[in-house]
């Protein structure tokens, strides 16, 4: 069985391949086998692979599944000890994949990490979708180490330390192959958005850690399926993180954190109608309305879901009070306290 497989996501991406993959095959250890799972394209993508990129490997899915079913269906197929979940638009750089490994070989109780994401475009800044590393606060709203909601820190080697965290970017994220599958992978349900939070939240639940590797470094482009303002993202950031949090949050803390988050999106739909139209208000609504509608569904999978108490990692306080009322806009303004352990 090979060591590491780098596993790329692709669906209609031919210009991110043009563009990234040479980067990938450059750059990846020379043990590694290289996969792109292609969903269904109809575009040129697998034949421009076949033709540019012999060496790598490609799985075919019957359809577009998106991301999290996407993955779930194309690494049936694949047999490594580790994954790396690679998004088409991260351009790697030298020994970026071979100091994560050589980590979690060391650290067994490790079961996820992320590299350091930075900018693509704005190379000296970190990157919206992981940074140096993802949290959640007490309510759910997710935020990293270099980005709180939309300020983003220059890279000046603050975040240099290992460490744990909470979640792991779907950019760029290693997890152990056995833990993958046994958790079931990613929520197929999701589609796309916050999968990767809800599968390290299942990953910390039974006992295993999510680190970030400051040693590697990895630039994502950045918004390439799903474009920032687009009603439908709105759509799946708030239906996947209710989803999320009714699977996840033990039973103590249900009520009162649905309470505070359906106040708290009522007022986020208001501003979205301010300051983007009725389209991205309309997702909001929609977002509840199919989590109410499919409540059976999620019901059975909590049941499957094992439920902590105390989660490592999670921000006691509420971020969101923290950033625009205290107005503490980098994460090292936080209370370092305030993380579980």
């Amino acid at each position: 069985m090979v060591k590491l497989a780098v596993v790329v996501l692709n669906w209609n991406g031919i210009k991110f391949l043009k563009q990234y993959m040479p980067s990938i095959v450059e750059y990846t250890s020379k043990n590694t086998k290289i996969y792109v799972i292609d969903n269904a394209s109809i575009d040129d993508s697998v034949s421009f692979l076949k033709e540019n990129f012999p060496s790598v490997h490609i799985v075919l899915n019957a359809d577009n599944y998106g991301f999290a079913k996407g993955y779930n269906e194309g690494l049936k197929h694949i047999q490594a000890e580790y994954y790396c979940l690679l998004n088409s638009d991260i351009e790697v750089t030298p020994n970026w994949d071979e100091g994560v490994i050589e980590f979690m070989d060391k650290h067994k109780d490790v079961a996820v990490c992320q590299p350091k994401l930075l900018a693509l475009l704005q190379k000296d800044e970190f990157e919206y979708a992981g940074a140096a590393g993802g949290f959640i606060d007490k309510n759910g709203y997710p935020f990293c180490q270099g980005r709180l909601f939309s300020t983003m820190e220059k890279d000046t080697g603050q975040y240099n330390d290992n460490r744990e965290i909470f979640w792991a970017t779907g950019a760029c994220m290693f997890v152990r192959s056995h833990i993958y599958h046994s958790l079931g992978g990613l929520d197929d349900d999701f589609f796309t958005h916050m999968e990767e939070i809800d599968f390290c939240w299942r990953v910390k639940n039974q006992g295993h850690k999510v680190m970030y590797y400051a040693d590697s470094v990895v630039y994502h482009y950045g918004g390439g399926t799903l474009a920032t303002g687009s009603p439908k993202k709105t759509y799946y950031n708030f239906r996947n993180n209710l989803v999320m949090l009714y699977k996840n949050l033990p039973s103590n803390r249900l009520f009162s954190v649905f309470c505070f988050r359906f106040i708290f999106d009522i007022i986020a739909g208001a501003r979205f109608l301010i300051d983007s139209g009725i389209n991205d208000t309309l997702a909001v609504i929609k977002a509840y309305g199919s989590f109410w509608a499919n409540y059976s569904h999620n019901r059975r999978k909590r049941k499957q879901t094992v439920q902590q108490k105390h989660t490592t990692m999670m921000y006691k306080k509420n971020i969101v009070f923290q950033y625009f009322i205290l107005k503490k806009t980098k994460f090292t303004d936080l209370n370092q306290q305030d993380f579980t352990n």
